[in-house]
This record gives C-alpha cells, sequence and structure tokens, in this order.
C-alpha cells in the first residue's frame, strides 16, 4: 500500500471511497462452512473482445469435513479455507490511479474475483469466500474466524491466517484492537471474545503466548529478553511445542486487550515507501484451551446407596484442549518499490525468504509430492500443523485495487488459490483427567472420614449421656425409696408411743377406780378397742412392707432396663465396628477399579494405535457380513487385543459385562456394549452370551437408548449373534427385527445402518422366519436403508435380498411356497434390477444371484419381464464373472416358457 494506506496497522479501515453511505453487496455471503462439497480442478481461461464471453473460472479441489466430531485418532479430512478481501483505495491511489480502473473486480454473490491483464483480457478465479472493500470487521471475522474459533473450543486445533502484499490491511484485519470504535475490533479480540463467553473459569483454562518470527529468530512479545526460542517437535506425533514461550492465563477481555499492546509495543516495524508502519516480523498469537466437557448427571434420590454415588464419583470429568494459532504474516513487497536500504532490506529478504519456503511446502502439499521442505524455514515449521496437519485453517488473502501492483496481487492470489487445495487431517483431542478425579476421591475420602468421626464422636456422646441419665435415676430411686421408709417408720413409732401413753393414762385411772366393776367392764371395753388398733397397726405395717416390696421390685426392673441398655451399647459399638470394616472394603475396591480404569484405558490407547498402524485406507475387497469385518479387524489387530478381551472376560465375568449394559451413565454403556459385540464375534462365547441373557439386554438397549453410537455396537453384536440359527429364531421371537427396523429409521451414520441391515441380512437366511420377516416390516426396512446410498451399506441390503430369494426359490422347490415372491410384492423387484449392474462387485454378485433365485419361479416370470429383468438375466448368462451364476441363468432362461416366449417377442437370439 502507498503511503496514504499505511494507517492499516492502527488506523481506520474506511467502508467507502468518498465517505457516503454505501449499501453492501455481499449481503448474502454466508460463513465459511465446514461442511463443503468437492469441485471440479481449477482451470483457466481468457475471453476475447471478439467473443464478449465472460472469463474462466479458476477453482481449486476443496476436501469434504463431514460436519462431525473426529471420535478417533484416525481424524476427518478437512480442506484449508480461503476468504479474499479488498482493501479501499487510499488517498494516494486516488490521486495516482485517478484515470486508471481498479486491476480487481469482485462479484461477491458468486464469490468470485476477476483480475484484469489489460482493457479486454481477465483472469476469474473463485474462493471460498469474497469480501469486498465495504464488509465490515464482523462479517469478515463471522466467515473467516468463528467457524476455526468454534472448531478449538470443540477440541480440534485451529488456524488464522493473513497472508498479502505489505501494506493490504492484514494487522487492521487480525490484529485491530478497536479502541476508538469497537465496530473495527480485528479478528483476535473477536476470537478471545467468545472463548471467554463459552469457557467456565473455576474448570476451564486459557492460556496465551504472543511471538513473533523475526529475521530467522523466534522472539518473545511479552518478555522481550527471551529472543530466542527453540522449536521443540515430538518424534512421534509431530507436534509442534515452544517451551520456552510465556503463557499467560487469560481471565478477561481487558486483561487481554492489555496482553495485545504489550505485544505490538515489542514488535518490529519500519517506514517503507508502501507503508508507514510496516510489519518487519511475523506475528503469531497462540491461545490453549483447556474445557470439560460437562457430561449428563441421571437424577437421583438421596437414598439411592453408597453403590450409586460411588459409581458417580468414579466417572472422570472429559477434557478437551484445542490451540488455536493466528498468524499476522509480515507483508511480501519488492525493493524497488518500497525503497528499503540498509538493515531494512535485510529485513525485506528475510521476510520473502521465509514467504517463498512457505509457498513451497504449499505447492508440494497441493500437488501431493513425496518431499515437503518443511524444514527450510521456521516459518513453516512453526506453521507445520496449519498446512497438511491436523488444523482447521482458515486463510484470508489481502489484496490491493492499485494496477501498479498487479503483479503482487496476482502473486497473492495465486497463493490462495494453492492453499485451497491442501487438505488437512483434523483430529479432536480430548481426554481423561484423572488426576481431578483423584483429588475429588481424596476430597470425598476425607469427607466421610470426618463425617465418620463426628458421628462416632456423638454416638460416644449419647452413650454417656444416656448412662448418667440411668444413674441418676436409679440414685433418685434409691433415695426416695429410704425417704419413704424412715418416713414410715417414724409415724408408726410416733402412733405406736402415743398409744402406749394413753393405755398407762387409762390403766392409772383404772386403779383409781378398782372397786367400781362398772368401771372394769369399760376398761375391759378399752382394751378391746386397743386390741382392735394394734390389728389395725399390724395391718398397716403389712401394707408398708408389701409397698416397699414393690419398690424393691421397680429397682430390680430398673437394673434389668440398665442390663438391657448395655447389651445395646454393645451392638451399637459392633455396628460401627462393621461400618469400619466395610468402609475400608470400599476403599479398596476404589483402589482396584481405579487400577483396572487406568488399565483398560491404557489397553484402548495401545489397541487403537495399533490398529492407526494398520493403515485407513484399507478396507476387504469382499463384505459379506458384519461378522467378517469384525473377525478380520480383530486377526489385523493381533494376538493382543484378543489377549486383553480375554483377560477382561475371565477378570470380569460376563454376568457383570452384561450387568453393564444396564449402567445410569452412558460411557459405561457403550463401553460395556462394545466388550460385548467384540465377544461375540467369536462363535465360543455366542451361546454363552445368549444362555446369560445377552440377546435381550442387547435388544433393550436397541430400543430404550437415544445415542447412536450404541444401536451401531448393538446392532454389531446382534448381526454377530443372527450368524447362529437358534439364536435368528430367538431374535424374531423377542422382536428383535421390529427394532432393527425402527432403529434404521432413525438412523443417520451410514455405519449404523450397515450394522443394521447386516442383522436383518442374517435374519433373512432362515427359512422358516419368511413369512414373519415379511410381516415384522423387515423387506420394508432394507428397502428404506437403500436411501443411504453408502456402498457397504448397499452390499448389506443386496445380501439381505439374496439371502431372501434363495430361501423363497428352495421353499417353491420343495413345494411349501406357492404365489408371488414377497420381494416382488413389497416393491423389491426394481431396485434389484437397477442395482444387478452396479460398479460395485459386492451389491452386483448379491443382486444378480437375488434375480435368478426369482427367475426360477415360474409365477415370478411375468413381473420380472415388464419390469425389464429379461435384460439382466441375459446379461447374466454370457458376462456375469461368476460361472456358477452365469450357469444359473442360462438354465433358468432355457427352462422357462414365459421367458422363452419373451426373448422370441424381443428378438434377442439366445
Amino acid at each position: 500500500m502507498a503511503s496514504g494506506g499505511g494507517n492499516n496497522r492502527n488506523g481506520t479501515h474506511r467502508n467507502s471511497l468518498k465517505g457516503t453511505t454505501t449499501t453492501s453487496t455481499v449481503s448474502t455471503d454466508k460463513p465459511l462452512s465446514v461442511n463443503s462439497n468437492p469441485s471440479k480442478p481449477a482451470f483457466k481461461n481468457k475471453s476475447s473482445p471478439l467473443t464478449g464471453a465472460s472469463s474462466g473460472l479458476r477453482k481449486s479441489s476443496p476436501g469434504s469435513l463431514g460436519g462431525g466430531a473426529a471420535k478417533d485418532d484416525a481424524g476427518v479430512p478437512g480442506r484449508v479455507r480461503v476468504a479474499v478481501r479488498l482493501r479501499p483505495r487510499n488517498a494516494e491511489e486516488s490521486v495516482a490511479d485517478a484515470d486508471f480502473a481498479d486491476c480487481v473486480e469482485l462479484q461477491p454473490e458468486l464469490k468470485r474475483l476477476k483480475l484484469r491483464k489489460n482493457n479486454w483480457d481477465t483472469d476469474t478465479y473463485e474462493f471460498d469466500e469474497v469480501l469486498t472493500e465495504f464488509a465490515s470487521q464482523k462479517r469478515v471475522y463471522e466467515v473467516v474466524a468463528k467457524p476455526v474459533v468454534e472448531g478449538v473450543l470443540d477440541g480440534y486445533n485451529g488456524t488464522i491466517m493473513a497472508y498479502g502484499q505489505t501494506g493490504t490491511g492484514k494487522t487492521y484485519t487480525l490484529g485491530r484492537l478497536g479502541e476508538e470504535d469497537t465496530a473495527n475490533r480485528g479478528i483476535m479480540v473477536r476470537a478471545m471474545e467468545d472463548i471467554l463467553a463459552e469457557v467456565s473459569p473455576e474448570i476451564d483454562s486459557v492460556l496465551v503466548s504472543y511471538l513473533q518470527l523475526y529475521m530467522e529468530s523466534l522472539q518473545d512479545l511479552l518478555d522481550p529478553t527471551n529472543d530466542n526460542i527453540s522449536i521443540v517437535e515430538e518424534p512421534k506425533s509431530g507436534d509442534v511445542s515452544l517451551p520456552g514461550a510465556t503463557l499467560v492465563e487469560i481471565r478477561d477481555q481487558q486483561s487481554f486487550l492489555e496482553l495485545l499492546r504489550l505485544g505490538e509495543a515489542h514488535r518490529h516495524a519500519a517506514n517503507t515507501k508502501l507503508n508507514t508502519e510496516s510489519s518487519r516480523s511475523h506475528a503469531l498469537l497462540m491461545v490453549h484451551v483447556k474445557r470439560t466437557v460437562k457430561g449428563r448427571e441421571p437424577a437421583h434420590s438421596s437414598d439411592n446407596g453408597n453403590s450409586t454415588s460411588m459409581a458417580r464419583s468414579l466417572r472422570p470429568p472429559l477434557v478437551r484442549k484445542g490451540k488455536l494459532v493466528v498468524v499476522d504474516l509480515a507483508g511480501s513487497e519488492r525493493i524497488d518499490k518500497s525503497g528499503s536500504d540498509g538493515h531494512t532490506r535485510e529485513e525485506a529478504k528475510s521476510i520473502n525468504l521465509s514467504l517463498s519456503a512457505l509457498g513451497k511446502c504449499i505447492n508440494a502439499l497441493a500437488e501431493n509430492s513425496a518431499h515437503v521442505p518443511v524444514r527450510d524455514s521456521k516459518l513453516t515449521r512453526l506453521l507445520r500443523d496449519s498446512f497438511g496437519g491436523t488444523a482447521r485453517t482458515s486463510l484470508v488473502i489481502t489484496v490491493g485495487p492499485s494496477p501498479r501492483h498487479r503483479g503482487e496481487t496476482a502473486s497473492t492470489i495465486m497463493f490462495g488459490q494453492r492453499a485451497m487445495k491442501v487438505e488437512n487431517m483434523l483430529k479432536l483431542k480430548e481426554e481423561f483427567d484423572y488426576k481431578s478425579l483423584a483429588r475429588r476421591l481424596d476430597i470425598q475420602l476425607d469427607k466421610l472420614i470426618m463425617e465418620h468421626e463426628r458421628k462416632q464422636k456423638a454416638f460416644e456422646v449419647e452413650i454417656e449421656r444416656i448412662t448418667a441419665e440411668a444413674q441418676n435415676r436409679i440414685s433418685e430411686a434409691e433415695r426416695n425409696y429410704a425417704d419413704a421408709v424412715e418416713k414410715e417408720r417414724l409415724k408408726y413409732q410416733k402412733d405406736y408411743m402415743e398409744s402406749i401413753k394413753k393405755l398407762e393414762e387409762k390403766w392409772m385411772m383404772n386403779l383409781q377406780n378398782q372397786g367400781n366393776e362398772r368401771k372394769m367392764v369399760h376398761i375391759a371395753g378399752e382394751v378391746a378397742e386397743v386390741k382392735k388398733l394394734l390389728s389395725k397397726e399390724t395391718s398397716l405395717r403389712k401394707a408398708a412392707e408389701e409397698e416397699v416390696d414393690n419398690l424393691k421390685s421397680q429397682l430390680a426392673q430398673l437394673k434389668m432396663s440398665e442390663a438391657s441398655a448395655n447389651s445395646e451399647i454393645l451392638k451399637l459399638r459392633k455396628m460401627v465396628e462393621d461400618e469400619v470394616c466395610q468402609k475400608e472394603k470400599l476403599e479398596g475396591e476404589i483402589s482396584m477399579l481405579q487400577s483396572q480404569l487406568l488399565h483398560l484405558s491404557f489397553e484402548a490407547d495401545e489397541t487403537r494405535k495399533r490398529l492407526d498402524r494398520g493403515g485407513p485406507g484399507k478396507v476387504p475387497g469382499r463384505l459379506d457380513s458384519p461378522v467378517s469385518q469384525v473377525r478380520s479387524q480383530l486377526k489385523d489387530s493381533g494376538n493382543g487385543e484378543k489377549a486383553s478381551v480375554a483377560k477382561l472376560f475371565e477378570q470380569v465375568g460376563l454376568q457383570k459385562i452384561l450387568s453393564l449394559l444396564e449402567a445410569e451413565d452412558a460411557d459405561v454403556r457403550i463401553h460395556a456394549v462394545k466388550v460385548v459385540a467384540n465377544l461375540a464375534a467369536e462363535e465360543t462365547n455366542q451361546q454363552k452370551i445368549v444362555e446369560a441373557g445377552g440377546l435381550k439386554s442387547l435388544l433393550m438397549l436397541l430400543g430404550s437408548s437415544e445415542d447412536e453410537t450404541i444401536h451401531r455396537v448393538a446392532a454389531g453384536a446382534i448381526a454377530n449373534l443372527a450368524m447362529n440359527e437358534k439364536n435368528r429364531e430367538l431374535i424374531m421371537s423377542q422382536g428383535g427385527i421390529s427394532l432393527l427396523s425402527t432403529t434404521a429409521s432413525h438412523a443417520k451414520d451410514p455405519q449404523t445402518l450397515r450394522m443394521v441391515a447386516g442383522a436383518i441380512a442374517n435374519l433373512c437366511g432362515n427359512d422358516k422366519l419368511q413369512t414373519k420377516l415379511r410381516g415384522e416390516g423387515g423387506i420394508k426396512a432394507l428397502l428404506e436403508i437403500v436411501k443411504c446410498g453408502h456402498p457397504d451399506v448397499l452390499a448389506q441390503v443386496a445380501r439381505g435380498i439374496a439371502n431372501f430369494a434363495k430361501c423363497e426359490s428352495r421353499a417353491a422347490t420343495q413345494g411349501s411356497k406357492t404365489g408371488r415372491s414377497l420381494l416382488i410384492e413389497d416393491g423389491a423387484l426394481p431396485w434389484i434390477v437397477q442395482n444387478a449392474n452396479s460398479d460395485a462387485s459386492p451389491i452386483r454378485r448379491h443382486n444378480e444371484l437375488a434375480l435368478c433365485h426369482l427367475a426360477q419361479h415360474e409365477v415370478n416370470a411375468k413381473d420380472m419381464i415388464s419390469e425389464g429383468a429379461l435384460w439382466e438375466l441375459v446379461r447374466i448368462s454370457q458376462d456375469c464373472p461368476r460361472e456358477d451364476i452365469r450357469t444359473l441363468a442360462h438354465r433358468t432362461l432355457a427352462s422357462s416358457p414365459d421367458f422363452i416366449a419373451g426373448l422370441k417377442r424381443l428378438r434377442i437370439n439366445y
């Protein structure tokens, strides 16, 4: 860019040339899709003034990312996405180029760019997005960077890079802070806003490094003293790391903006003829995002018991790690135009050399070259994961409108075109956080110990309180008893003394009146009364003694209650001891389960690595059933995996594995059904699984679960079990065909449909189940599955139809089957005829065999002739590579009167 455009680093990107409001012509632009379909290779045409035709189109070969998260180490393909952005004319260009048209013409609605060679000749190119000079910063972020940022939050690596001539707005696009106007914020600021909005500060982390590559020296913009950072490459994975770089944890947007200001202050820049603040180094912002995936927590009641809480605590959190790299490349420049000299000239040479090395690498990747010169520059080493690696990459190329810089603009466009041909293999990076699980278990164990100690202490205090209360009640009862006895004794003694005193007084009076006989008689009466009083006192004494005996019995009962309380105390102490033993046993089981979990995780990783070394491109030539695939995979993976499954089978036991199919945790169910599927691949285990209720559990899981992974693996296990004749009848009797049909109607994954079709195909091979299988929708389910269009799925459908037709033919020969074929009645014949000459040999072979079996029953001949099957039978009898099928077709045509008449009517010499 000329001197007037040097403000693109920290200045304002103008929305129109003359300051007037202009309606954007790219309102229909959409964000870069990760599901683009492959297009034809690039081509180039020149328009002539004679024809006036539109310019030829230059296209690339975009890959397909598939739109889903990769769940294995193989990854999914994803092409580098390229967008082009046009800078408006600056003040100098408006004056110097006033008499010249722009060298670039954009067609955003067609996603095309036209580059003028002269007044009558143009080159046309296609990109993933075309952004005019009126496109806002927000629009640029949404179509270029937002899909990459979302991928990083989901656990993928991502790269956003700007490439172009110096002064065309790369730093403005990426690093604009938007302090004066928030609408001018660049991709770096907006990306961090989205990341911080999605992460949780308590459990997630965001770490940032800010670096520059200056004169082939990697320097830390956050610590200028650290000016020679080494690049370390992992020998196995090839990942690039920078152990010497400063990592800063970001908690809020303001701290990130301060970090960017600090880095920009330390970045090298110079004043050239093309840009007043030309970047003299490549800037790299690396954002490391670590997110904990929150699993689905099932609702549990508070009294579910220790087993539920322990299973929940043993589930380790899933952590996804993504790295976002934002690369602001220094602009390419020509020395004669930029006017660089002295040290600035050396900087320009270093910049051009590193960009040249990057271009060579992209050329090699675009042409699928065996050698990619990635070690020619530190820049290419740092971007090793971005081009041809595992990162999702978006490239924005910036161009200017000036015809004076047409050569640089053409070079930038060609760089973007070649980059569009680069295919990356995206990989999801996730792992279980066992350290967090261990910390949580330690905290839970400490809480349990503290709770146990608190309860034990409260129990001992309660025992002491009950004992003290019993002692107090006994002492009080004894005191009350002694007081009552003493009171009664004093009362009786007082009454007795008073009675004696009265008697003595009366006796003295009687002595004085000895002569009076009447008085003697009266005295005798009084003596009798005294005797009555004595008798009454005696009875009262007996009542007091009885009351004393009653108090003694109550005291004995209190002592018995104390003995009962002591025995209850002993029982409670024994219960406490049992709880301590149970706790120690649970701690041992927790340790054992942790070790088994780590061991199984390690074995799963080893198995996955062995499968990766087997190569993603090795596909069996003949795929007759999912059982053969499972056996082939087990055979290829070696004896190690069989030993692991056998070891797990022996240690855990089949019943315990099957019980895990009903676990609350979805991850546990998935792993359990995978183990059952691997066991079912061995014929020796199939009968054991059925007898133990495994088939019933698999069918229940197929009907109750909504997880497609469970559907896929469970259908594969049922397909393995359906290889046995007895198991087919059990599957049908338990409603298996209805469950498989329902699963097929809801499935979207071709692998799930392949497993379901394979299971139905195995059930089609039973003569006794023909009518029931058709009545429960088995044939219609196969015909619905063919809508998927995947060759492996169609092969399984064709195999099932061939098995069904073979059983019908055998039944018709034996006389147990009359009337038209059930396949023809359900409308399967048109599809069989259409695919009888398929390019895929398994589909063709099974459909040819199905036609031959249908043709053997004379009642089917008219329907087959009307649907065009006669032509296919003639072709099979002449061109089929298999002699047995060719012979069967020839014999069928020669023996059927309807077919012979049809041949004559169609004038086919046979």
